[in-house]
């Protein structure tokens, strides 16, 4: 059954779709299953917030491109029919219509005269028009957005100079300058409790009404109430299958915290979260990760519901039980170091369900909670996502990839040996040591580093798993087979931060995604200290990376580590500014062309997400749960009209 499993699905636009494998799952009981479920049926409620947070318009235009694509009544095979039906995968696929990771606006293909056209033919009735909106306003408006570049041309704009709030697309602000969030939430932090710090604004949208500023908050009375709603009557139902009382706990937190909105309960539910280990299933689902968000403060809603992996959870455990080691070793300043880590559990995870801003594309390693005070106190969990990696493994063989990009045979072979288990060892590293290391000075603020805090965030737990990737005592843990394993990971990364990675980005775009700069100023700042350690060759006319010396290369990533945890630490926002507008924004032209060029030849789609499966409960005669059926044969258009049927909410 294994080797049947269909991994790759279909391709559209420059993204691949997979599937991936609930391997265990038959073994849980009937219990855990519906506990799964529940679980499930929470996050795919939360759907339409991720949608209305990406833009204002979303929710609107998916709506109206799904009666179009309904509807339709002439040929499937007409070329603005056609580049409507990918304009809407692509829509379902970012929660939106900008890129999910360069966050630029989607270019339509298809002709405004036949969209025109399209909406006339749709009765009023199916369409999402707003009470004492015309439809011809209705249709002028669309058009603007779908069909104006100059119209929220940015989901996420980073650029430096400029006002990061009044140039983003995203829905977190309205009627706001930067100046003035940053203002309204300052004064918030002035007036709290620095012992044990609020995340401001985490789960509220900003408005100026008049000359007042107001937050709505995201809770059940409040913005997005409708969604919330279900999201909480799903984790009600939950609560007959938990595991154990500490799961009920958190669920109960949970529940209050989105009923009040109180941002000390989900405080309080981060830190019983991290304290419940008992129990194969566990879940994320809130209003989690900032990177949505130019100033780095609104969380973006996602979900995951998961159950470990119990003998590939035997390799993270050996990262967390050793942690302490890890921190005394690091090569940061004494000061800067924790003196006692607490509480950092890790766990190899099969995700269930993915939901939110973890649909369809997922993140593979996840460290929470973001609070440095709860990590500092409490501790953190983390996990790395193994059926997830499978899936990217198995559907990435004999793709030629390495093939092109790697410089010779021997580094070839290296990767080929070595490359699928060093990934997931940095994974481990990052999630679960790297964001749960260091501290900050007392009085630091935490998001002193303002629109550079989630690059230099996620450089900082790259930095510490690659210094830790060549230290022998990875071999003498178990966790690498020999000395030499480590190298493989180093000239991955290297080849993906100087070269590769750059084939996601359009010719004569800067890069915008945190993790991609994050990546860009290691590599960039590394080749600059490396001296001849490291180079970036020519070869018949190809350029490739170049490392002769892998000892110095962990010296130098030493130096990154040391120095981005000072910037992390001190909360120094001129010298993060200055390392990532230096080496993580900016592409050299020639270069990037050519490494267009040469993955195009591969015909390989740069970007990939995920098809759920599809869970189906069975009933016994009374009405109750006795199994859950996996049907992994749904496809990403029937599961998406599917979502929005069920899950349609806002």
């Amino acid at each position: 059954m294994q080797n049947e499993f269909n991994y790759s699905d279909e391709r559209f636009a420059d993204i691949q779709m997979l599937r991936y494998r609930l391997n265990g799952f038959e073994k849980l009981t009937c219990s855990q299953k519906a506990f799964i479920y529940c679980l499930s049926k929470s996050v795919l409620f939360g759907r339409d917030i991720t949608f209305d947070q990406q833009g204002k318009y979303n929710l609107c235009l998916r709506k109206t491109l799904e009666a179009i694509f309904t509807n339709y009544q002439g040929s499937r095979n007409n070329k603005d029919f056609e580049a409507l039906e990918v304009y809407l995968k692509r829509t379902w696929f970012s929660s939106g219509i900008h890129h999910h990771y360069g966050c630029e606006k989607f270019k339509p293909e298809f002709s405004e005269e036949f969209f025109r056209t399209q909406i006339n033919e749709i009765p009023i009735a199916k369409l999402p028009i707003r009470k004492g909106e015309s439809k011809e306003d209705f249709i002028n408006k669309l058009v603007e957005v779908i069909f104006d570049p100059m119209v929220l041309p940015k989901r996420v704009n980073q650029a430096d100079g400029e006002d990061l709030v009044k140039t983003s697309a995203c829905n977190f602000y309205e009627g706001v300058s930067q100046d003035e969030v940053e203002a309204f939430y300052d004064k918030m932090k002035e007036e709290g409790n620095s012992e044990e710090p609020i995340s401001y604004g985490l789960n509220s949208k900003l408005i100026k009404r008049g000359d007042q500023l107001t937050e709505l908050v995201w809770k059940e009375d409040g913005l997005y109430s409708e969604a919330i709603k279900l999201i909480v009557h799903w984790l009600k139902e939950s609560l007959k299958y938990v595991e154990n009382e500490q799961q009920e706990k958190v669920i109960e937190l949970l529940i209050k915290y989105y009923r009040t909105g109180d941002l000390k309960v989900f405080d309080q539910y981060s830190i019983e979260w991290v304290n419940q280990n008992d129990g194969m299933i566990d879940f994320i689902n809130g209003f989690i990760e900032v990177y949505g968000d130019p100033l780095g403060m609104k969380g973006t809603w996602e979900g995951i519901v998961e159950f470990k992996d119990e003998e590939a959870t035997k390799r993270t455990r050996t990262v967390s039980e050793n942690a302490q080691w890890f921190e005394d070793h690091s090569p940061v300043d004494p000061k800067f170091r924790k003196p006692k880590v607490k509480g950092v559990i890790a766990n190899v995870i099969c995700a269930a369900m993915l939901a939110g801003d973890e649909y369809p594309a997922s993140a593979i390693g996840i460290n929470l909670p973001n609070a440095n005070w709860i990590r500092q106190k409490h501790g953190s969990k983390s996990v790395t996502i193994g059926n997830l990696t499978e899936a990217y493994d198995k559907a990435a063989q004999g793709n030629g990839f390495r093939d092109e990009f790697v410089i010779d045979k021997e580094t070839l072979d290296l990767i080929n040996a070595y490359g699928d288990k060093t990934d997931d060892l940095h994974t481990d590293l990052h999630e679960c040591l790297g964001h749960g290391s260091g501290q900050l000075l007392p009085g630091t603020d935490p998001d002193a580093l303002k629109a550079y805090g989630n690059t230099i965030e996620e450089a900082r737990a790259d930095l510490f798993g690659l210094y830790y990737m060549a230290d022998p005592k990875l071999v003498e843990l178990g966790l690498l087979p020999n000395d030499d394993a480590y190298k493989a990971q180093y000239y991955s990364y290297l080849m993906n931060g100087l070269l590769t990675q750059t084939m996601r980005i359009k010719l004569g775009d800067n890069i915008e995604e945190a993790h991609m700069r994050n990546r860009a100023l290691i590599s960039w700042w590394a080749l600059d200290l490396a001296g001849e350690a490291v180079e970036i060759i020519e070869r018949d006319n190809k350029h490739f990376v170049k490392i002769n010396n892998y000892d110095q290369l962990r010296k130098v990533f030493g130096k990154e580590l040391a120095e981005i945890q000072r910037i992390k630490s001190e909360g120094d926002f001129e010298a993060a500014r200055n390392l990532v507008e230096k080496y993580a924004v900016k592409i050299q032209p020639d270069l990037h062309k050519e490494i267009l060029d040469r993955y195009e030849k591969l015909n390989i789609a740069p970007y990939k997400g995920f098809i759920n499966p599809w869970m189906k409960p069975v009933f016994d005669e009374m009405g109750n749960i006795k199994d859950i059926e996996l049907d992994y044969s749904e496809t990403f258009e029937h599961q998406n009209l599917r979502y929005s049927d069920e899950y349609s909410t806002l």
